[in-house]
């Protein structure tokens, strides 16, 4: 592919760098990129006032990866983070820069997580490592010179650091690490302690500093839900039921996305396309001229995928996967509202997202509002205002054309003609659930804003998993135990295998008996009636990516 100047090409990033940021969509560096990746890329150490969410992990991981020398099986760039959730988010973003150069691992280091496979990977040499300083402290006591190769080191958010306590931490980091290294150091503000920090650890670093400029759109409504990754595809629907929206665009990260919740959306009846790379070009056109003309009312898009998108007729952007930085978010909200008309724009975030959540509210300068999943009554409202506008149109003319049938039908079949209305229903609504107890039990389980912070997956599971294996208990009496080879060493909790059974099984609470989480596998009782049907209903769900494959459970 032919890169045109300027841009990212003119920064002298290495070539499979650059197809990465072509792959996720960049298309202009931001003001920190571009004074921040030369700099880096001449090998001075750097000093680089910049808030989060103005695309500094870019700016510090692009140069970073295009020095690194991927056949050296050992750590060659450090990135320390103050927090789990900041450090999750900077190794996501090297994975996504670094999937152009085979034989490139990155390692993410952080407490309440087991050590053992963190251990491994930097045993298998990933190159880089990105950590917080309280668990990489724990690996220097068990190795000290896990450390000894290092040649790049980055402080993310260094102020943070300090605030957290994290100052001696940091000292026993540098003294591990080779003297002879590249040092930067990001920091929103410069207090004393980080200076003093930039004169003992940083040979004549630069110092670049970038304004906090907001990027505002007043135009569009924002509104965000907090969902479990697993619930998505069900918040999704549900969202979708009572959204009066005339196109959609849903952003999402994978090209296997695009094409899973396509095809989970044209099954409840929506007209919908996936849009990613691997389309071809004259079929994109097509699916775009679709949306325009209204044979398509949604498509799932990644973000690449979506450049150069300019529907008029789009309503709605929902954010089903978080995107990679805050200026990604505005320039996908950014597909709606356009023309003086309103927009929304609609964002899932994960408890492991709240994060970037703000930076997205720092970056846009607006408070995005929290809204609930639409609970039963709303939801059935919708469906029932959907059906009244699809028959209004309809009943105008409907005695005059049909009426000699209708009698007809009334006499061959022998019912009154109000049996006859509900039995023709049934037939045009296609078995969607309409009263209030059938799609209650519809509902997806997510959390709140406010819920506090996920643990670790393994503190987060059934209480069971803490006590000696013991013989299961008697069994509920009308229900039958059923068993998965899915346990705790597969990041179950109990949460997720009963949400994941409520919604593809429709089941309601009541009929779920105990849930049983142990290490290798898990015990569920269900009700004994109609059990085959429900396990044959529940073949294909998935939990936590993983396939349940529910079996009736024998003790011999």
């Amino acid at each position: 592919m032919t890169q045109i100047p300027g841009g990212f090409a003119a920064l002298g990033l290495h070539p499979n760098v650059l197809a990465a940021t072509t792959a996720v969509g960049y298309e202009e560096p931001s003001p920190i990129q571009e004074q921040a990746i030369p700099v880096i890329l001449a090998g001075h150490d750097m000093i680089g006032q910049a808030q989060t969410g103005t695309g500094k992990t870019a700016a510090f991981a692009l140069p970073i990866l295009s020095k690194i020398d991927p056949s050296k099986r050992e750590p060659q760039a450090l990135i320390l983070a103050p927090t789990r959730e900041l450090a999750l988010q900077v190794a996501t973003a090297f994975e996504t820069y670094s999937k152009q150069m085979p034989g490139l691992s990155v390692v993410a280091v952080y407490g309440g997580a087991p050590m053992g496979p963190q251990l491994a990977a930097i045993r298998k040499g990933a190159q880089v490592i990105v950590a917080t300083p309280g668990r990489l402290v724990d690996h220097l006591s068990r190795n000290g010179q896990v450390l000894s190769t290092i040649r790049f080191l980055v402080l993310d958010e260094a102020d943070e650091m300090l605030k957290l306590g994290f100052m001696d931490d940091l000292e026993v980091i540098f003294e591990a690490m080779p003297a002879e290294r590249q040092s930067v150091l990001f920091s929103a503000t410069l207090p004393a302690s980080i200076r003093g920090i930039a004169e003992k650890h940083l040979r004549t670093p630069k110092h670049i500093k970038i304004a906090n400029k907001t990027q505002t759109v007043e135009a569009i409504q924002q509104a965000f839900l907090m969902v479990h990754a697993d619930q998505k595809v069900s918040a999704v629907a549900r969202l979708l039921e009572v959204e009066d929206f005339d196109a959609l665009i849903a952003f999402v990260r994978t090209k296997q996305a695009t094409l899973d919740l396509a095809a989970a959306l044209e099954i409840k009846g929506y007209k919908v396309a996936a849009l990613n790379g691997d389309i071809a070009q004259n079929q994109r056109e097509r699916v775009i001229d679709s949306l325009k003309d209204g044979r398509l009312d949604i498509v799932v898009a990644t973000d690449v995928a979506a450049r150069g998108l300019d529907v008029p007729r789009i309503t709605h952007v929902l954010n089903v996967d978080m995107p990679y930085d805050p200026e990604s978010y505005v320039h996908r909200i950014g597909r709606t509202g356009r023309a003086g008309r309103e927009g929304r724009a609609l964002l899932l975030v994960t408890p492991r997202e709240r994060r970037m959540l703000q930076s997205v509210e720092r970056v846009t300068g607006q408070k995005i509002t929290e809204i609930r999943l639409p609970d039963a009554k709303q939801v059935l409202d919708a469906r029932i205002k959907k059906l009244t506008n699809s028959l209004a149109p309809l009943v105008a003319d409907a005695e005059g054309s049909h009426g000699e049938l209708l009698d007809r039908l009334i006499a061959d079949i022998g019912c009154s003609p109000r049996a006859l209305a509900a039995a023709l229903l049934r037939k045009a609504t296609n078995g969607q659930a309409l009263t209030l107890a059938a799609v209650e039990r519809e509902q997806p389980l997510v959390p709140t804003a406010s819920a506090p912070r996920e643990r670790s997956e393994r503190s987060s599971t059934d209480s069971t998993d803490r006590r000696p294996p013991r013989a299961p208990v008697a069994v509920t009496e009308g229900r039958a135990r059923c068993r998965t080879a899915l346990g705790t060493r597969d990041g179950i909790a109990a949460k997720n295998l009963l949400g994941a059974i409520l919604n593809e099984g429709g089941l309601t609470r009541e009929a779920i008996g105990r849930i049983q989480i142990r290490e290798a596998f898990s015990l569920v009782e269900l009700p004994e009636e109609g059990l085959d049907r429900l396990l044959a209903k529940l073949k294909d769900t998935r939990v936590a990516g993983k396939a349940l494959k529910l079996r009736r459970y024998r003790e011999d």
